[in-house]
């Protein structure tokens, strides 16, 4: 093969592996937001198609014309970790009563290209009146209006509704807004990733049942599928996979030859470091494409705050959740300037609960009973004092 072959076809595998990562960061690609991101996906469709079905079992939807890519992930366990944001300033986590609104809009929205905001602010009172689990939708309180901006600013950012006369927050102050919208029905259909519609599971457990594995009594072609697909996923979606998570299933696909070459395999077509540990596995990706959030980063008070509280677990061993209230309180005074929203009686509890949300969603720390621990990936940012004290001489 030609010099000029070779270089064809690793730039084919780095533009494959750059897309996989920009997919597994970003599930909804669309053109008019990254038209870059949007036409790599676009040219190699095929392949990423292929790769995703192969080591994922999730499918890849790319549609040209409508300018966007919806990778369709299903979580191998349900889970909290990733929830939706509000788009305003605080990026909080969405409440039951903002993801209830969020499926009555896009119920809602399903029936029109085109509405405006009072329009179906009165659609969704009508639907939740109709239905007896779920409560009124009153427009007429500034708690329900900032419920209903909040749902709506979400599917804006994902294209589903794009605001063409007016803005969206300006219903947060006044009922009698006046914002026009156009609807891309398609994609607040594709923004739903459950293999089963919500109107044919009567059981909400079924929302994610999978048929290709077989269900309860599959075959062993189907196990080995599914362990191949769930181990995987886990990668893929968790910042450290433990050994001692897994299911015995995934656990034997792991330990296996075949399993082993596959997961390999897998991290480098996609463009990952494999660190293979006794302890577990973890995937590095060097330039932070395909995570949605970072970590140490000094982005929020939280991660900070986790970054020095993970030294002490590290350097001290378990220690109890009192001790470190303790230490997030002694840091709030040490640095009165500091994280001015923790600055008020039981900011420190505040604080050290944040922290400890960071620390378990990167899998560095676990809680038992009263008790925190760090968790073998914490080693990575332990403090080498002897370093430290060389440094500052």
């Amino acid at each position: 093969m030609s010099s000029l072959a070779n270089q064809l076809v690793r730039a084919e595998k780095e533009e494959i592996a750059r897309a996989i990562r920009t997919l597994l960061g970003r599930p909804l690609v669309s053109q008019h937001d990254d038209p870059a991101a949007f036409d790599l996906i676009r040219k190699r469709r095929q392949p990423l198609t292929q790769w995703f079905d192969y080591f994922c079992g999730w499918r890849l939807v790319v549609e040209p014309r409508q300018g966007y890519a919806r990778l369709v992930k299903v979580r191998t366990e349900p889970g909290a970790t990733r929830p939706a944001r509000r788009r305003r300033t605080t990026r909080t986590p969405f409440d039951r009563r903002r993801y209830t609104l969020l499926c009555l809009c896009a119920a809602e929205l399903l029936t029109s290209p085109v509405t405006t905001i009072g329009m179906l602010a009165q659609r969704v009172v009508q639907a939740a009146a109709v239905e007896e689990e779920v409560p009124g939708f009153d427009p007429v309180r500034a708690d329900e209006r900032a419920a209903f901006v909040d749902a709506l600013k979400l599917l804006e950012h994902h294209g589903a509704i794009n605001a063409m006369d007016g803005a969206t927050d300006s219903y947060l102050d006044d009922e009698d807004a006046k914002v026009l919208y156009r609807v891309d029905t398609t994609r607040v259909i594709r923004l739903l990733a459950a293999p089963v519609p919500p109107s044919r599971a009567a059981d909400p457990q079924r929302l994610t049942t999978e048929t290709r594995y077989g269900g309860e009594e599959p075959t062993e072609t189907q196990r080995n599928l599914w362990a191949r697909h769930s181990l995987i996923r886990r990668l893929l979606d968790e910042p450290v996979v433990y050994r001692d998570e897994l299911t015995p299933a995934q656990s034997a696909y792991a330990a296996s030859l075949t399993g082993r070459q596959i997961i390999r395999r897998a991290a480098e077509e996609a463009g990952f470091v494999l660190e293979e540990r006794a302890e577990g596995f973890l995937l590095i990706d060097t330039d932070a494409t395909a995570t949605d959030t970072k970590f140490p980063d000094d982005g929020s008070h939280a991660k900070v705050a986790a970054l020095l509280m993970l030294d002490l677990l590290v350097s001290s061993g378990p220690v109890s959740a009192a001790r470190l209230d303790r230490e997030a309180a002694g840091l709030l005074r040490r640095f009165p300037q500091w994280a001015k929203a923790y600055q008020s009686d039981g900011g420190g509890s505040r604080l050290a609960a944040d922290a400890f949300e960071v620390l378990a969603l990167f899998g560095l720390a676990r809680r038992t009973g009263d008790q925190i621990t760090a968790l073998p990936a914490a080693a990575r940012y332990r403090v080498d004092r002897g370093t430290a004290a060389q440094e500052e001489s």
